[in-house]
C-alpha cells in the first residue's frame, strides 16, 4: 500500500492491487466485496445442493424436498424450452378476455391472489403509528423505467431505454403467440399508460422519506378515489373484512387514479396488465424468453450477458424457499459459537452507543433519555432465525410427471404467500420474523419494529472473522453494526420511538438541531462528482448518516481492544466497499440508490474524523484532507 497515495485517494489506495486484476464477470454489473461474498455461497449452496439430488438417501426435511424439486425444475431447460410459452397462456387469455372494468371487478380477489397485475397493490404491515398491529397499505405501481425522472425530456438516456424496453417487450409478446403488428400495438398502449402514470408516482428521492409514506384514510375515502374498480370488493376478499383504514402510500397518486381509470383509457390499462405480466414472468419460461426478458435490465446496468442458466434456476427456486435454504445455510456454516461472538459484538457496539448518547454535547436532557429509552428497546437478530416460517410448510411442489411446470408452482406459491401476507391484517406484529434470509449478504434495521438484523452470510472476512485482529473487525463488521444502530437515529429512524411507532420524541430546539445537521451531511456529499453525474445528497442523506454514526462508534470500540490498530481499522473500513462496476449501472444507483457510492462512503466518512488524519499524517496539501469546519458530526 502506497501511504503518499493514500493522502490522496485512501479507498484507491487501500484497494489499488484489487482493483488492477478484478474483473466484472459477463453477467454482472458489478464485483467487490458484497458481490464475491454472494458468489462465493452460491456457488457453495449449488454444490451441496447438487450432492443432496444426487444422494436420495440423505437425510433432509420435507421443505428441504419441495425446495430441491422446485430447483430441479427451474434446472430442467429441455422441458422449458418444450413448454415455451404454454404455462404463460392461461394468465394472457384472462386479461385479453377482459372487455370492461366490471368483468375485472367480477374477478376480485383472485386477480390479485392469481398475481395478476393492478395498477396499484396492497400490502400488510406494522402500522407506522400503532407498531403493535398489522394495518393494511396501499402502494403505486412499479414504472417500466427506474424512476420518474427518467420520462421527462431532458433525461439523457430516458428516451433510448424507452426505445429499448419497447422492442424488448415486442419479441416476448411475439414469442408468447402474438403477430408483430398485434405485439407493437400492445406495448405502444402500454408505454403510454405508463407514461400517464409517472407524473403522478414518487420519485425515488420523495420515497427516501418514509415518513410521509404514512397517510391513513377511511375504508369509505379511499375507495372513492375509483368508480371504474371495486376497491371494497377487493379488499374485502383479501383481507377478510372491512378495515376502519388503509394506509395510502402515495396519496398525489391515487387522487388522480380516477384519470387514469377511465373507459377511454381501458384498452391502455389491458394492455399495460399484459406487458407488465409477460415481463415480469419470462424468466420462468424458455431459454429464448428467459434471455429476451433480461435484454432490458443488462442495458441499464451494463452487463454483457443473462446469467448462466444454472445460476438462474438456483436463484429462482432459492428466492421462492429462502428462509429454507438459509436456515440450511445459517446452521451449517455459521453455527453457535460464531453467533454468540457476534451477539457479544452488536452488544457492545449497543453499549458504545449508549455511552456517546449519554455524554452527547447538543440533545436536551429530555430527548436524550427518550433516544436511550430507544436503545434499549432495540431488538438484536444474529445468524439465521430461530425457526422457518410456518408458511414454508405450505410451499409443496408439483413435480414435472403431475402436470407441474416451473411457473405453475411459483404462481401457487405466491398465492400461498399473498394469502399468509393478508391473514396478517390487524393482527399482532411478529418482531422476531426475518425479512431477509440467513444467506443473504446484507443486514438492516426496522424502523417499525425498532430491531437490527445481520444475517449470518455478512459476518465472514473482510467483514468479520475469528482470525482478524479486533482492529480490522470493528472496521468492517462493526462499522455495520454500528450503521444499523445509526438508522434509529437517521433522518427517518428518529421519528420512530422506542415501539417502532412514528412518534416525535424530541424536543422542539433539539430536532431542528438535528435537521441542521442532516442538512450539513446533505451539502458534504451533494453534488459530488462521480461516474460522469453527481450525487443527490438528499437520496442519500440517511445512509450516509448511518455511515457516520456506524464508523464513528466502531471506532470507538476498537480503541478499547488491547491490540488497537488505527490503521487496521480504517484499512478494511475501505476494504469492504472495494468495488469494480460498469458505467451504466453506477449512473442507475446515482438516480435510485439511497446509498452513496462505494468509493465516496469509502472515503468521506474518514474524513469526518480526526483520527484518520493523526493515523495516516494528513495534512491540508493532501487531498484527503477536510477542513474541520465542514466535517459533519451526528453520532
Amino acid at each position: 500500500m502506497n501511504r503518499e497515495r493514500l493522502k490522496q485517494d485512501f479507498y484507491e489506495a487501500v484497494n489499488e492491487d484489487w482493483l488492477k486484476t478484478a474483473k466484472i464477470p459477463a453477467d454482472k454489473p458489478v464485483t467487490g466485496g458484497f458481490t464475491d461474498l454472494v458468489d462465493d455461497i452460491d456457488n457453495l449452496l449449488m454444490e451441496e445442493f447438487d450432492h443432496l439430488l444426487a444422494d436420495p438417501e440423505a437425510v433432509r426435511s420435507e421443505k428441504m424436498n419441495h425446495f430441491l424439486a422446485y430447483y430441479q425444475l427451474a434446472n430442467d431447460y429441455d422441458r422449458r424450452n418444450q413448454l415455451h410459452a404454454e404455462p404463460l397462456l392461461p394468465l394472457l387469455e384472462r386479461i385479453e378476455n377482459l372487455h370492461s372494468f366490471e368483468e375485472l371487478n367480477q374477478q376480485f380477489p383472485e386477480w390479485t391472489l392469481d398475481s395478476l397485475p393492478l395498477p396499484f397493490h396492497f400490502d400488510v404491515d406494522a402500522d407506522m403509528k400503532h407498531a403493535q398491529t398489522n394495518a393494511l397499505f396501499a402502494y403505486s405501481p412499479s414504472l417500466f423505467l427506474p424512476d420518474k425522472t427518467y420520462y421527462t425530456p431532458d433525461h439523457p438516456n430516458g428516451a433510448q431505454l424507452l426505445g429499448v424496453f419497447f422492442e424488448m417487450m415486442v419479441r416476448l409478446l411475439e414469442l408468447s403467440g402474438k403477430e408483430k403488428s398485434q405485439a407493437e400495438a400492445i406495448v405502444e398502449q402500454a408505454i403510454q399508460f405508463d407514461k400517464l402514470i409517472a407524473p403522478h408516482v414518487k420519485s425515488a428521492e420523495e420515497n427516501a422519506d418514509y415518513s410521509k409514506t404514512y397517510n391513513p384514510q377511511s375504508l369509505a375515502t379511499f375507495i372513492q378515489h375509483t368508480d371504474k374498480l371495486d376497491l371494497e370488493k377487493l379488499i374485502t376478499g383479501l383481507i377478510g373484512a372491512k378495515p376502519d383504514k388503509v394506509i395510502v402510500t402515495d396519496p398525489v397518486y391515487f387522487d388522480h387514479l380516477a384519470d387514469l381509470l377511465t373507459d377511454a383509457h381501458f384498452s391502455l390499462v389491458k394492455s399495460w396488465m399484459i406487458v407488465k405480466t409477460v415481463y415480469s414472468l419470462s424468466g420462468y419460461l424458455s431459454e429464448e424468453f428467459r434471455q429476451t426478458g433480461s435484454v432490458f435490465s443488462r442495458t441499464l446496468s451494463g452487463a454483457e450477458e443473462a446469467m448462466p442458466q444454472k445460476k438462474a434456476a438456483y436463484y429462482l427456486a432459492s428466492g421462492q424457499f429462502d428462509q429454507v435454504v438459509g436456515d440450511y445455510y445459517g446452521k451449517k456454516y455459521f453455527g453457535e459459537a460464531a453467533k454468540k461472538d457476534v451477539e457479544q459484538m452488536v452488544e457492545k457496539m449497543v453499549a458504545v452507543y449508549k455511552k456517546r448518547l449519554e455524554e452527547n454535547s447538543w440533545l436536551s436532557d429530555a430527548t436524550r433519555e427518550k433516544a436511550i429509552i430507544k436503545l434499549d428497546k432495540l431488538g438484536i437478530q444474529v445468524g439465521y432465525p430461530d425457526k422457518i416460517p410456518a408458511l414454508f410448510d405450505r410451499f409443496k411442489t408439483i413435480p414435472a410427471k403431475e402436470g407441474g411446470t416451473l411457473l405453475s408452482n411459483a404462481l401457487n406459491f405466491s398465492k400461498e404467500t399473498l394469502k399468509d401476507q393478508f391473514a396478517k391484517w390487524n393482527k399482532p406484529v411478529d418482531r422476531t420474523e426475518w425479512e431477509m434470509s440467513a444467506d443473504t449478504v446484507n443486514a438492516y434495521y426496522h424502523p417499525f419494529r425498532n430491531i437490527i438484523v445481520f444475517p449470518a452470510a455478512i459476518l465472514q472476512a473482510p467483514f468479520y472473522s475469528l482470525d482478524q485482529s479486533s482492529s480490522a473487525n470493528f472496521g468492517g463488521i462493526g462499522a455495520v453494526i454500528a450503521h444499523e444502530i445509526s438508522h434509529a437515529f437517521d433522518n427517518n429512524g428518529a421519528l420512530f420511538d422506542e415501539f417502532g411507532n412514528l412518534n416525535n420524541w424530541w424536543t422542539e430546539e433539539d430536532f431542528v438541531h438535528f435537521q441542521e445537521k442532516a442538512a450539513a451531511m446533505i451539502e458534504e456529499f451533494d453534488g459530488l462528482p462521480f461516474a460522469d453525474g453527481k450525487v443527490n445528497g438528499k437520496l442519500t442523506v440517511s445512509e450516509n448518516i448511518a455511515d457516520a454514526g456506524g464508523l464513528s462508534c466502531a471506532l470507538e470500540a476498537a480503541r478499547s481492544e488491547k491490540d488497537l490498530s488505527m490503521e487496521e481499522f480504517f484499512v478494511n473500513w475501505a476494504t469492504i466497499w472495494r468495488t469494480k462496476a460498469k458505467k451504466e449501472y453506477q449512473q442507475l444507483l446515482l438516480q435510485i440508490d439511497v446509498h452513496a457510492p462505494t468509493k465516496l462512503r469509502a472515503n468521506v466518512q474518514p474524513q469526518n474524523l480526526e483520527e484518520f488524519y493523526e493515523t495516516f499524517g494528513i495534512t491540508k496539501q493532501d487531498q484527503m484532507y477536510l477542513a474541520p469546519e465542514k466535517r459533519v458530526h451526528i453520532w
